[in-house]
């Protein structure tokens, strides 16, 4: 099967201003390029909090990420930008009132264009410091939608469209492998090699959040980056 491009070394963001999406007083929504982690990790070196200060737009704190996105997972992540603002995002999360929409390119595909993955997930190890999940009957409950959005016969690759409805740690990514097609590029659940892969091909590409209660949802979409427009082209995308 033909990969994507490679993605060996980890993002560098030299301009955080020009990955912003959206904002508003109490939101900033921005772009996250893959390979570059949120948070500081036991291992060090740059992350997209070290940038957060460039988005202050004259409020004396930095805004903060709201939920979570892996370092090789692109696309929409929402900051706060302030306390309060954070509370109500955090509100919008925690029920799943904020719809997220990801694109994902997988081995295989599912038969169904449409479909509903209903799978347990649990922690693999009782380590605090593990974030590999499994699938498990007794692990918190999780749900997502899928929906075909285009195929690659020739490549055995299918474009999805993945709504979590639940908000688990590696959800989609455990979810697709669990069902016999894992995401391309995971060297976690799927087949990829642990260096020298073609990045994880799994992208935040909208989100929907309903924050002010007399106006329509704030509706972001991130483009589609550079190490998945092959993949996505082969099963039909057009830019």
């Amino acid at each position: 099967m033909p990969v994507p491009p490679t993605i060996d070394q980890p993002t560098r963001l030299s301009d955080i201003g020009a990955r912003l999406l959206y904002r508003d007083a109490l939101l900033l929504v921005i772009d996250k390029p893959a390979g570059l982690p949120v948070h500081p990790g036991p291992k060090g070196g740059e992350t997209l909090t070290d940038h957060l200060d460039a988005l202050r737009f004259g409020l004396p704190r930095r805004p903060e990420a709201v939920h979570r996105l892996d370092r090789d997972t692109s696309g929409c992540l929402a900051l706060g930008r302030h306390a309060k603002a954070l509370a109500r995002l955090n509100r919008l999360f925690a029920t799943a009132a904020a719809e997220k929409t990801y694109w994902a390119l997988v081995e295989g595909g599912p038969e169904a264009e449409a479909s509903r993955i209903d799978l347990p997930l649990a922690r693999r190890s009782d380590d605090p410091r593990s974030w590999w999940m499994k699938a498990d009957p007794a692990g918190d409950p999780a749900l997502t939608e899928v929906r075909v959005l285009g195929r690659a016969p020739d490549r055995g690759t299918a474009w999805l469209e993945l709504k979590p409805v639940t908000g688990r740690t590696h959800q989609l990514r455990v979810h697709c492998a669990a069902m016999g097609f894992p995401i391309v590029g995971d060297a976690i659940y799927g087949s990829a090699p642990r260096s020298g892969g073609p990045g994880l091909q799994l992208h935040a590409r909208a989100l929907s959040l309903p924050l002010y209660p007399k106006k329509p949802p704030v509706r972001v979409e991130a483009p589609v980056p550079p190490h998945l427009r092959a993949g996505l082209a082969a099963c039909g995308w057009t830019p």
